[in-house]
């Protein structure tokens, strides 16, 4: 299109653009745009996790490393913290309080520190979780990677101490008189199913603490509640004989105590089904389903928002 000037001159108007009148939504689905950071489709993320899978390993690794590089002892810690925790609670509670309750010191002993080494790893799972995001934010910000990879990573690094640890929890088992068996295999797929739980945990705890750092000093508080809810020190039914059944129920299919009683059934000679409670194995596995799918949901429903603000 041309328009004549007052001199004369012929001044060529410009064409139409062919994206006038389109909004930027539009304009984004013409030119194939997508927004930066958004989150992916559940899929898609899985896919994006496995591919990232190298990734998990080596960073759960380097941290399990570092976690105690300025100790002079270094990784022995990984064993003798949970053993110093055993030690004390068997003072207090196994010597000065009695709360074995008739149980064999030879059982009590391998029962006390069964529990303790399978609380710590959920403890220290969910701790570890809270802080996943919030304490690694140089690089949730620096790098575009999938977030779950942070919970997860520090799950499995707390895996890969508990099974360092598990030399020494053996030793104790075996010194106690409850000798390598069949039954010991069972302690696999119940350390899967607590893994999965945790996992699922951390990574709640991970989009909560991203949100509210504060919560990182909240937790010592819930998880000291949660250990002396869940019968590391004692057995429950022995316990709360004399109270309603409902509370022995309630406590004993807790997930902590639950998961802590599949590997006792599996190690310890002196104790039998009679202390475990009905499907305990059906509660194992539907405590790992439900808190690991709707924990890795709820943590992929704010993916694009970590690290920001």
């Amino acid at each position: 299109m041309s328009d004549t000037t007052h001199d004369g001159a012929v001044a060529m108007s410009p064409a139409p653009s062919p994206d006038g009148g389109l909004s930027p939504s539009q304009l984004a689905a013409k030119y194939g745009l997508s927004v930066s950071g958004a989150r992916p489709g559940l899929v898609s993320y899985v896919r994006q996790l496995w591919g990232r899978r190298h990734f998990i390993l080596a960073f759960s690794q380097a941290k399990l490393t570092a976690q105690y590089s300025q100790a002079k002892l270094g990784q022995l810690w990984q064993v003798a913290t949970p053993l110093l925790n055993a030690a004390v609670y068997l003072v207090i509670f196994g010597v000065i309080l009695k709360t074995s309750r008739g149980m064999p010191m030879d059982v009590y002993i391998p029962f006390l520190v069964t529990g303790v080494f399978a609380f710590t790893f959920t403890q220290s799972s969910v701790m570890a979780g809270v802080r996943s995001i919030s304490g690694n934010l140089g690089l949730v910000r620096a790098l575009h990677f999938p977030r779950a990879s942070l919970p997860i990573s520090f799950a499995l690094q707390q895996l890969q101490q508990l099974l360092f640890s598990m030399i020494v929890l053996l030793a104790i088992v075996v010194g106690f008189g409850s000798y390598p068996a069949l039954s010991w295999l069972l302690a696999v797929p119940a350390l899967v199913l607590q893994f999965v739980f945790n996992t699922g945990l951390a990574m709640i705890m991970a989009r909560l603490g991203a949100k509210t750092p504060d919560l990182a000093q909240l937790m010592p508080f819930i998880m000291r509640t949660w250990l002396y809810a869940s019968g590391v020190m004692f057995s429950i039914p022995v316990m709360l004989a004399d109270k309603p059944a409902w509370i022995a129920d309630v406590l004993m299919y807790n997930p902590a105590a639950v998961y802590m009683d599949l590997i006792r059934f599996a190690l310890i000679d002196g104790y039998g089904s009679e202390n475990l409670p009905s499907h305990v194995w059906a509660a194992g596995l539907g405590w790992a389903v439900l808190v690991g799918f709707a924990g890795f949901v709820y943590f992929w429903k704010a993916e694009e928002r970590y690290g920001r603000g």
